[in-house]
């Protein structure tokens, strides 16, 4: 029996255990099952009505659900024979274990290995079953997260300009349309560098790419974390001023942002000079502001400015302007 279930227990007429096999004795290997009354060892939790031997015997044949009162409590199944004890007035029983779903914490509490088990038992089939299935998840576990954080990262350059790191025309639409949606005030500048071109041809390109990534982190330095600093075009920039209005603020952030891009910039030995133009509308110059009214609208304040002699900022001017601080 120890061979072909070593997960038994025989127990006498009186309910005592008088043999224990190898794997149930390891449960307990300081601790002896011989000679101790199997409920003393074992709570049952179905049958509940079970507290004797006889009533033990009854459950022959059921599927027995307990654990062991002391720790671990670990849950077991099992089936119970009655055996006919030779001379005795009642017969004795064998009962046959097994962990159930609890065999990987069984395996872990208590060292198995696969000699615990009988030789027809499917447990180490299983468990190797189950140690592949972990593994094949795991690998497509992490084959999804660095899916995703291609996808994640492949959504972040779609909307950023690869240059100067700031979001790009795209990104700027979007987030343009969703102020438009939700309803929030905010205000709207483009911006143009003057005598950009000057530094292309008097320096290179790379002169002009080092002067726009400078101008992008000034603007960056000037507005809030909140804020939406866009690259739209080769020097031209869009600046959201989420739940912004007020125009005494908008024009320091502008004042402040031609004084620090008209100071001079030093590319390897040669001097640039910049400086830029700008326009401003408010949504809520508008009933129900569309994107494409305020980009139109921006684009017109710029203008303006350009045409008063450049290096300055104008707001846009509505047909019927509200009373705005």
């Amino acid at each position: 029996m120890d061979a072909l279930s070593p997960m038994h227990l025989v127990l006498d007429e009186t309910g005592h255990v008088i043999h224990a096999g190898p794997t149930m004795q390891k449960l307990r290997p300081d601790s002896p099952m011989a000679g101790r009354r199997f409920l003393e060892i074992f709570e049952m939790s179905r049958p509940r009505a079970v507290s004797s031997m006889p009533a033990l015997l009854a459950s022959a044949g059921m599927k027995l659900h307990l654990r062991l009162r002391d720790e671990p409590r670990t849950p077991l199944k099992a089936v119970l024979v009655p055996l006919a004890g030779e001379g005795a007035a009642a017969p004795g029983a064998l009962v046959n274990f097994s962990f159930g779903i609890s065999i990987l914490d069984a395996i872990q509490t208590y060292t198995l290995h696969s000699g615990d088990f009988a030789p027809t038992d499917l447990t180490i089939e299983m468990l190797y079953l189950i140690e592949a299935k972990t593994a094949a998840m795991e690998a497509s576990r992490t084959l999804n997260l660095r899916l995703q954080g291609a996808k994640i990262a492949a959504e972040e350059q779609a909307y950023t300009d690869t240059l100067t790191g700031l979001k790009n025309r795209r990104a700027m639409d979007h987030i343009l349309s969703r102020l438009v949606r939700t309803g929030q005030d905010f205000a709207l500048m483009h911006l143009d560098l003057d005598w950009f071109k000057q530094v292309n041809d008097s320096h290179g390109h790379a002169a002009g790419d080092y002067v726009l990534q400078h101008v992008a982190r000034l603007m960056v330095d000037e507005t809030r974390g909140g804020d939406t600093v866009a690259r739209i075009g080769g020097d031209e920039f869009v600046l959201l001023f989420h739940n912004l209005t007020r125009r005494a603020r908008i024009e320091e952030i502008a004042a402040r942002l031609i004084q620090r891009l008209e100071a001079p910039i030093s590319f390897e030995g040669v001097t640039c000079r910049v400086s830029c133009s700008m326009g401003t509308t408010l949504s809520t110059f508008y009933d129900q502001p569309r994107a494409e009214q305020l980009l139109a609208d921006a684009d017109s304040a710029l203008y303006a400015s350009k045409k008063a002699g450049r290096a300055q900022h104008r707001f846009f001017i509505p047909e019927d302007p509200p009373q705005t601080p």
